[in-house]
């Protein structure tokens, strides 16, 4: 609270009970999803809410401090997690090992974290020399500049941008919008959802909620989607039918429920589509050490499907306890099942780590992962498999298999 109030700013609170405003419980923070702040609190004593976490982060400022409160390292593996109830499938919280572990390995190892243990002197970062930089002037970046030539003359069709958190792709949808001079109509999952591209856009924002909109008879030259992939695909597809041109922003990062599976599944669907990413970062310099560190706690950098698998294929059973022996097997298999699954978010991460009831086999051919199943008890004699992914092609399916599919040298 000292701390808090010393830091100032906006000093956001995030956790389940209430103190000073600004505050927010964590199932509650979506909400913030396109805003920005200064200095971020966020409370893990009871329970830590990733995905909460992870867009927590991407609302802050360059400059900004992400102080995180958790139990002390030597307790928190064995206390329940209340967060687990919702992803678990258990009547009761559990404990999280897995999870709690790769956190406190993480921190510890991270020197670019200052960890403050109670009663000890803090451990403050390393001071790394970095380039200047500057935050931007509301002029587009070279990025944005390349992409608004060419959105400006695009033919009628569709167009995406895809791009990690703070890369400027709603500042991108503004600058077009104040371009177009209200030639078009703006959608997003919330209203609040849009407050940077409405400050990119001036007075000419006409904005519209999805369902609203498809209810309409409404008609413009431009539909501008911001964070199109938090909208159920089939809504989707109706708006983008409405309308001659369309532009669609995305954050292709775990924590929104989207993952690389967007480009996969929903834009490789539209006739005619034109991709454009954004690399750059512009909300906070590159090299960030917040973004690095939320980045590889939950794994955001999904398997990319460059390189198809070449060999034989050898098959094994993996457990969760490799989490802790062998972490580089199942965060390899949760890339690629990130990378290939349309609504992955980090509940699936946390599922995958600690959720009881569970089996996990993978294909691996070269030293690298080529395939991953993971299955999930259902009733005595039959498994679910939750998802099934080539990294050769692409395939993605689901389907129920009884036990026998699974027993010894069957394979699948």
């Amino acid at each position: 609270q000292a701390l808090r109030e010393r830091l100032g700013g906006d000093g956001l609170w995030v956790g389940p009970e209430p103190v000073s405003a600004p505050c927010v419980a964590p199932g509650a923070l979506k909400t913030l999803l396109g805003r920005e702040v200064m200095h971020a609190f966020f409370d893990a004593r009871r329970g830590c809410d990733v995905a909460a976490l992870a867009a927590l982060s991407g609302t802050l400022r360059a400059g900004s401090w992400l102080v995180l409160l958790t139990p002390p390292f030597a307790d928190w593996p064995t206390r329940a997690d209340e967060d687990s109830l919702r992803w678990s499938d258990t009547p009761d919280p559990i404990v999280t090992p897995n999870f709690v572990h790769r956190c406190c390995r993480q921190f510890i190892a991270d020197p670019e974290v200052l960890l403050w243990r109670q009663s000890d002197r803090p451990r403050f970062p390393l001071t790394a020399p970095r380039p200047d930089w500057h935050p931007a002037d509301g002029r587009p970046q070279a990025e944005q500049a390349a992409i608004l030539e060419q959105l400006i003359r695009l033919p009628p069709g569709i167009a995406a941008v895809t791009a990690e958190r703070g890369r400027g792709k709603s500042a991108l949808a503004g600058m077009l919008l104040r371009q177009l001079g209200g030639e078009a109509i703006v959608t997003a999952p919330t209203r609040s959802a849009v407050e940077v591209l409405a400050s990119f856009a001036g007075e000419t924002l006409r904005f519209m909620a999805p369902d609203a909109l498809l209810a309409s008879k409404e008609k413009a030259a431009w539909l501008i989607v911001d964070e199109a992939a938090a909208i159920p695909a089939p809504l989707l597809r109706q708006l983008v039918s409405r309308f001659p041109r369309t532009l669609l922003t995305t954050t292709v990062q775990g924590y929104e429920g989207t993952g690389r599976g967007f480009l996969l599944k929903f834009c490789a669907s539209l006739p005619h589509l034109q991709s454009f990413t954004l690399s750059a970062p512009i909300r906070w310099a590159a090299g960030c050490p917040l973004e690095s560190a939320i980045s590889q706690l939950l794994i955001f950098n999904d398997e990319a499907f460059r390189d198809a698998p070449m060999g034989e294929l050898a098959l094994e059973a993996v457990n969760q306890s490799c989490w802790q022996t062998q972490p580089a097997l199942p965060e390899a298999m949760y890339q690629l099942l990130s990378g290939a699954h349309y609504r992955t978010s980090p509940l699936d991460l946390r599922r995958m780590m600690d959720a009881p009831g569970q089996a996990f086999r993978c294909a691996r051919t070269g030293g690298a992962v080529a395939g991953a199943i993971r299955v999930a008890e259902q009733n005595p004699g039959a498994v679910v498999v939750a998802i099934i992914c080539d990294r050769g092609d692409r395939y993605l399916s689901t389907g129920v298999f009884g036990e026998e599919h699974f027993s010894q040298g069957a394979g699948i």
